[in-house]
């Protein structure tokens, strides 16, 4: 697990992997509702180099409004952002959010149970790669 979330190091190549994860958060009831290109967004705006690095903000409708019915502001922490990088070594990294290390760590009764079934689907998607 990396820091802020849920990590895998993937046998696959960027695009290939880019491509897989879509399929793999629908299989949990996921869907990605944006997707930065980082990459790209730097280039354009700051003239930089940059690896190739995607946000893919993905959003499980269920989830999402039986925490948004308990709290409105728990919109600041959503849609659960999945990141999909290329290393220097060309090697590819994805991690999903941790919503126990987010939603959870509030302390909100409501909200934990929700968070660590996120947690468990969001870790199914990682692993499946």
């Amino acid at each position: 697990m990396a820091a802020f979330g849920i990590q895998k190091t993937l046998g696959l190549g960027f695009d290939e992997a880019l491509a897989k994860i879509p399929e793999a958060l629908k299989a949990e009831g996921f869907g990605v509702l944006t997707e930065i290109d980082v990459q790209a967004t730097f280039k354009k705006k700051l003239d930089v180099e940059f690896r190739r690095y995607r946000i893919l903000g993905a959003c499980n409708p269920a989830f999402a409004h039986q925490a948004l019915q308990h709290s409105l502001d728990v919109g600041m922490l959503l849609p659960c952002n999945v990141i999909v990088y290329e290393t220097d070594d060309r090697t590819t990294v994805v991690s999903a959010v941790d919503p126990m290390q987010t939603m959870a760590a509030q302390g909100d009764p409501v909200l934990r149970p929700l968070a660590e079934q996120v947690q468990q689907k969001l870790r199914r998607v990682i692993d499946s790669l």
